[in-house]
């Protein structure tokens, strides 16, 4: 895919700042899944700080158009991404919907929320990728109600391969402002971490499954 670059050092440089994402390679975190990890990432973060957030949207923005052109309405992944798919929304002057992980279980049992019409270009608006499968799992609710969706465009991803192999089946283009390698250089152009550090960092991305074995002594 296209990459800007300079965007995405910039990104990166601004999620460091904020501690939208923090480094801990000696401590590693939990996540939900078990996967021992040396990165945390919380783009809901970049809410609380109107330059960061304003940066985020104007850059999306673009990229939404450099890609797939005006979409008919934006559509924002519940619930991380919506209050960012608002502001791409706004910015752009088009409908904005977003989408549930699942059907609501009471009243129109609607999953996705807003108005949609049949046909409409739409482009999918999510704040994290990881292995991708909840972000598709939205642009198959999207598709079932008859949307066309054009692709989707992400502030961060881990670049895992399963998350790669997961768009490619599902025929689904994903184009994100920054990546994890982008990030490791600039933490590491801002002394965010160390050279060990990133040796660290960069074994977690080749197996995070099995990266807790090697940080035990």
């Amino acid at each position: 895919m296209d990459f800007n670059k300079d965007t995405a050092k910039k990104t990166a440089e601004l999620l460091l700042q904020i501690k939208a994402i923090k480094l801990s390679p000696q401590s590693p975190f939990t996540w939900a899944s078990g996967w021992k990890s040396p990165i945390y990432c919380d783009n809901r973060i970049t809410l609380s700080y109107p330059p960061v957030r304003n940066f985020l949207k104007e850059e999306i923005a673009k990229l939404v158009e450099e890609k797939h052109g005006k979409p008919d309405v934006i559509a924002g992944v519940a619930t991380g991404a919506i209050a960012i798919g608002v502001l791409v929304a706004q910015e752009l002057g088009v409908p904005f919907v977003y989408v549930r992980p699942e059907p609501k279980k009471h009243g129109r049992k609607n999953q996705i929320e807003g108005h949609l019409e049949s046909g409409q270009n739409v482009v999918v608006i999510e704040d994290l990728i990881s292995t991708g499968k909840s972000s598709l799992n939205a642009v198959q609710a999207l598709k079932e109600g008859n949307a066309t969706v054009k692709g989707m465009v992400a502030i961060f991803s881990y670049g895992f391969d399963v998350a790669t192999q997961n768009f490619e089946e599902k025929h689904v283009e994903l184009t994100t402002l920054s990546n994890y390698e982008t990030l490791l250089e600039q933490a590491l152009d801002s002394k965010y971490i160390t050279s060990e550090e990133l040796r660290l960092l960069e074994d977690w991305r080749v197996s995070p499954s099995t990266w807790k074995q090697n940080t035990e002594s």
